[in-house]
């Protein structure tokens, strides 16, 4: 497994579609024990096999990310894989949040 989603159900869905599997979060506790299952290989019981070795890239919602808060920036920080991508929820993009093109406009300082 290259891809792993973690996110609301309808992107779910969709990402099933494309091959990809996931899990279906509804509040932080079920985003905290779903990335801890594919980074440190954790299942309900604090068992199981190592999931971050078969897992390269870890799609999260925006909203996913904001559950986790500073447990991801410590795994971001950590530079170990897999690597972590946020996506906007079926919901849209939530507010305050910068998209890659504002990102590289602030850094470049040319509009792309």
């Amino acid at each position: 497994m290259d891809y792993y989603f973690i996110g609301d159900p309808e992107l779910l869905i969709a990402f099933r579609f494309v091959g990809i599997r996931g899990t279906a979060v509804f509040k932080a506790e079920d985003a905290r024990t779903a990335f801890l299952k594919i980074t440190q290989g954790n299942d309900e019981t604090g068992r199981g096999p190592p999931a971050a070795a078969s897992c390269r890239i870890l799609i999260l919602t925006e909203e996913a990310a904001d559950w986790l808060g500073e447990l991801l920036v410590e795994w971001q920080l950590s530079g170990r894989h897999p690597l972590v991508v946020e996506v906007p929820g079926s919901l849209g993009r939530l507010e305050g949040r910068k998209t890659l093109e504002d990102a590289i406009r602030e850094a470049v300082g040319v509009r792309v």
